[in-house]
């Protein structure tokens, strides 16, 4: 039973207790039981999950759309835009974007993130080549299909980044049109980061005078910004357009992320429509309204130094995870200021068990925020028994 009277007041009568079958709640409890022990050896993907949003539960009793632009208001007003543009504002800042010439909104994760900002560069650019490292995300080369750019694979390093000479021989070879980008900020299987500052110097040898930059910083924007020496990557050292994944060095309980870039790139696209009352400058529309109120919660709770202790504990947790490894002479490495452990491939049971993400018969484990001693300590202990 619904009663709402509009009045000085609103009055809520609903009906709370609504059982499942047994059958259904026994399967319910039986899956809840697997998801908890499995994320107990959880160490494979990029997943924070030291995070407690309980406090924010009241709102999942309503349905939450950020449509359109959230910048701008709508005629649906159950939504947490201004929320979103404090989140947009927090890391535009972090990523040196200059005051008043950045947009962004969040997004349901790094494909659609790096699909936007592919998006508006093919605006700005329509006959561009599209340059991307072999070590990027397959997100990339798939949104190259969707979109139908052309795109030119360019070798990576044996470490993961960018092979700046190959870049530079590749955009050569198409000097006289304009170039988009993909850098790197921490790669999927290495966490390597490619140089904003290389790629620039690399386009300009090659004769290349319009250019887009975007960096996939999915995994590593966020601690490379926070770092004592910071890598060149954001709007200072010359990137268009910046993203980042909510649900891991954050966390969150379902994928989201965000995407900033530089106003003028946004100028190209958008349309007004009526029936919402908005404009609608993304990719989705409709958008999920929960995960901005998750991020804006979770820097609030951190905070500039919060988010730097997390990086600097991160990357102690690596460092004891590599010579915990090397203990027992299992060959692993880790690039510089990562926070992925880059392991030999070890027996299927113990890859299976640990989530070990695997590929040409190499692994990696990364210490997110939430990974324990223990955990590691458990890991190694597997590991050498198996070998």
């Amino acid at each position: 039973m619904l009663s709402l009277p509009f009045k000085s007041s609103l009055t809520i009568t609903i009906m709370t207790q609504i059982y499942l079958p047994a059958p259904d709640q026994k399967r319910l409890q039986s899956l809840l039981s697997d998801i908890t022990e499995w994320n107990k050896v959880m160490i494979g993907y990029p997943t924070a999950t030291d995070f407690n949003y309980h406090e924010l539960q009241p709102f999942f009793d309503f349905m939450l759309n950020n449509i359109g632009d959230p910048h701008v208001t709508s005629q649906y007003h159950l939504d947490t835009r201004q929320l979103e543009c404090e989140v947009i504002d927090f890391f535009a800042t972090l990523f040196r974007a200059p005051a008043n010439e950045y947009w962004g909104y969040i997004t349901n994760g790094g494909t659609e993130s790096n699909m936007y900002a592919l998006y508006l560069a093919r605006e700005q650019y329509p006959d561009a080549t599209v340059f991307y490292s072999a070590a990027s995300h397959y997100s990339i080369k798939k949104s190259l299909h969707i979109l139908r750019m052309n795109g030119v694979c360019v070798p990576a390093q044996p470490h993961g980044e960018i092979d700046y000479a190959a870049l530079q021989e590749a955009m050569a070879e198409h000097a006289g049109t304009p170039a988009i980008c993909i850098a790197n900020i921490g790669t999927t299987m290495t966490e390597a980061r490619d140089n904003v500052t290389n790629i620039r110097q690399a386009a300009a040898a090659a004769g290349v005078n319009d250019m887009f930059i975007h960096c996939d910083g999915a995994l590593s924007s966020i601690p490379s910004a926070l770092l004592p020496e910071r890598h060149p990557f954001d709007f200072a050292d010359g990137a268009d357009s910046i993203s980042f994944s909510g649900h891991k060095f954050l966390g969150a309980p379902f994928p989201c992320g965000a995407v900033i870039v530089r106003k003028k790139y946004k100028q190209h696209i958008g349309q007004a429509v009526a029936y919402i009352g908005t404009v609608d400058s993304t990719i989705t529309g409709s958008r999920n309204g929960h995960g901005p109120l998750m991020l804006w919660y979770a820097i609030k709770r951190w905070g500039i130094e919060g988010l730097r202790q997390r990086t600097l504990q991160a990357h102690q947790m690596a460092a004891y995870t590599e010579k915990a490894l090397q203990a027992i002479n299992w060959e692993c490495w880790r690039n510089p200021d990562a926070i992925t452990v880059v392991i030999k491939t070890p027996p299927a049971a113990v890859a299976d068990k640990w989530q070990l993400a695997t590929a040409d018969g190499w692994s990696h484990l990364i210490c997110m925020p939430g990974m324990t001693r223990t955990m590691i300590d458990d890991f190694v202990r597997d590991v050498k028994a198996a070998a």
